[in-house]
């Protein structure tokens, strides 16, 4: 597959042009796991750790721990990488069997955000820090402005709603999970005394839980 424009978009020509390859390879394309993308993963997820905490620690100077750290959470949660996925177009580059193509596995977020951490891990190793260090800073710093105020994470704003009503935290709880494992849904449920409980999907139990406390939240606000 031709990765000219996806390297165009990043701005980085590859030195070794088989770790852009590497890190597009799904698993279902291999019988080797350390052939595919997922080594890679696991280091660029380390790497945008690193270059988001030194972002926010210069652009925030007065903030405390706990501030940036609730920044932090959300700049490299799995919603960020989808969304700067998305932007780039990366599911098109994706390299992945084509039956799991033909079940709508190019449609899967989960591989989107996956495939966004390699893709970081192979410039990290292409071009050093300040490879991946360009594109974040390009493609994350609006996600930075959004945000005036430090985010707060649906879960944590749920437990505080219930902490100030005086009432027991919040119970989670898995209600199914479907689809193959390399591509896996949960539906979760969350419950606080007093209020019908509220049920969402993801691609991981962390997102799905996410996900059911916000619906709840926007329950209990109206």
């Amino acid at each position: 597959m031709n990765h000219q424009e996806l390297v165009q978009i990043l701005g980085h020509t590859f030195r070794d042009p088989e770790l852009l390859t590497c890190a597009l390879r799904h698993a279902s394309t291999t019988d080797r796991r350390t052939a595919s993308n997922e080594r890679l993963e696991f280091l660029g997820d380390r790497v945008l750790g690193l270059v988001i905490a030194e972002m926010l620690y210069m652009r925030f100077p007065d903030e405390p721990e706990g501030h940036l750290a609730r920044r932090f959470t959300a700049l490299v949660s799995g919603d960020a990488l989808v969304r700067i996925a998305g932007e780039i177009g990366l599911s098109r580059f994706i390299d992945m069997a084509t039956a799991d193509a033909d079940a709508g596995g190019r449609d899967n977020t989960a591989l989107h955000a996956n495939a966004m951490e390699a893709v970081l891990g192979a410039l990290y190793l292409d071009g050093g820090i300040d490879a991946p260090k360009r594109v974040i800073g390009a493609f994350w710093a609006p996600l930075i402005d959004e945000d005036k105020a430090p985010p707060k994470d649906p879960k944590t704003a749920l437990q505080e709603w219930a902490q100030a009503h005086k009432i027991a935290l919040p119970v989670y709880r898995e209600i199914s999970r479907s689809g193959p494992d390399h591509a896996p849904r949960f539906t979760m449920e969350v419950a606080v005394k007093g209020a019908a409980p509220a049920r969402a999907e993801g691609v991981s139990k962390r997102l799905a839980e996410r996900e059911a406390a916000q619906g709840l939240l926007d329950r209990l606000k109206d």
